[in-house]
């Protein structure tokens, strides 16, 4: 059988406009019968014999219209690479690989740091044309480089004043504007100086950042007051522990049953940005607490519901790892192990001597690790000091 021609041809265009595009884009849109794009792209664009529509916003109602061309000569413009924190990848999801063909231009990735001189494989490079500010947080720390794209000149001053929140107004901003194009603008100023009054789109923004912030680690095993908790959190110690035994892998997902202040849920996601998490907590105010420590911590994609488990679990997609530490029962443990698939790893944290207890007795009849363990802090007793024990944790955990 005869492979079909690609009636989709997604074009990566700079701002020089058509002396940027290779060949094929060309050729492409000059026998195309439907240009679609955004209207500052489209007006790059010589004469054409095609119909030229914009692009709408939001962005997911312009899917459906492009699908309808299916088999007629269509070219989608995309900012620069169509595959790097362009749209590229959220259409040809969409379609066969016959379908459509792709021609990218230079990113704007490279073209900063053409400007700056900056090694890319060293720079973090994020898009946040539509995603909060807190994907951020995890990389400041001072020396490090970041290249950002960013909507328009207010989300550059957004970008500025939350990094002086944060305590790193001390760093430089290079501003990059309309780069590769006649309106390419490139200055540099500090996040604190605020003089990001007039800055036109399409901005990326360069971030060497410096200042006396607090830094995030990278192991696991946050300090307890990174999260904002009422007491119901998972304490560092045994949060690192779970973690070790929960083993993050990218593209893997993570059930946090009970999860209070979501903190076992993040710091899964901060291990590896392909990660995913859902937390499943009853209590709507901490439910509510958690996404706030998760936005705020960068990891606004942890999913949360609303409900008591085993109930709320069965319409989840299916987790590659469990950790419970909140509604541990032998409904709850039943469920998990009649529903689950076999590879499915299980952790559960036991603080009463009834957890404990069922845990004992679960690691006798399905086997795995059974780890008790116990902490004590120094603590002022009087005019010295002593040791201030917490409640011992019981860990169990186990493959189903």
């Amino acid at each position: 059988m005869a492979e079909r021609s690609p009636w989709l041809t997604i074009v990566g265009i700079g701002e020089d406009g058509p002396a940027g595009l290779c060949a094929a884009s060309r050729a492409a849109l000059e026998t195309a019968t439907y240009v679609t794009g955004a209207p500052r792209q489209l007006a790059l664009l010589p004469e054409l014999t095609a119909t030229r529509e914009a692009w709408p916003v939001p962005f997911v109602d312009g899917i459906e219209r492009l699908l309808a061309r299916r088999g007629r000569p269509t070219v989608m413009l995309a900012s620069g690479d169509p595959f790097w924190f362009g749209a590229g990848g959220t259409v040809t999801a969409l379609l066969a690989r016959d379908e459509w063909v792709a021609h990218p231009a230079r990113s704007t990735f490279a073209l900063a740091a053409a400007r700056l001189g900056w090694r890319l494989e060293e720079t973090a490079c994020l898009g946040l044309h539509a995603a909060p500010l807190g994907r951020l947080r995890p990389l400041l720390a001072p020396g490090e480089r970041a290249i950002v794209l960013v909507r328009d000149g207010d989300a550059a001053v957004e970008v500025a004043r939350y990094l002086v929140a944060q305590g790193f107004g001390a760093s430089a901003v290079t501003v990059l504007e309309a780069l590769g194009g006649a309106r390419e603008r490139v200055r540099t100023t500090s996040a604190a100086a605020g003089d990001l009054d007039d800055v036109a789109h399409p901005v990326a923004l360069a971030i060497a950042v410096a200042g006396d912030g607090r830094v995030m680690p990278r192991a696991s095993g946050l300090a307890d007051d990174w999260f904002a908790h009422d007491g119901q959190l998972t304490k560092r110690p045994q949060r690192a522990l779970a973690l070790s035994a929960l083993a993050p892998r990218a593209g893997k997902l993570l059930w946090d049953i009970g999860a209070g202040s979501g903190s076992i849920a993040i710091e899964w996601l901060l291990a590896h940005p392909r990660t995913a998490a859902v937390a499943i907590e009853r209590d709507p105010v901490r439910a509510a607490r958690a996404r706030v420590n998760a936005d705020s911590l960068g990891v606004d994609r942890l999913r949360l519901v609303e409900g008591a488990a085993p109930g709320v679990l069965a319409e989840l997609p299916l987790p590659d790892a469990v950790f419970v530490g909140g509604g541990l029962c032998d409904a709850l443990l039943d469920w998990l192990f009649d529903s689950l698939p076999t590879g499915t790893r299980l952790v559960a944290h036991a603080v009463t001597l009834e957890s404990e207890a069922l845990l004992a007795a679960r690691h006798a009849q399905h086997g795995g690790a059974l780890l008790r363990v116990e902490l004590a802090e120094a603590a002022a007793l009087g005019t010295r000091r002593g040791w201030r024990a917490s409640f011992p944790i019981v860990q169990w955990s186990v493959t189903l």
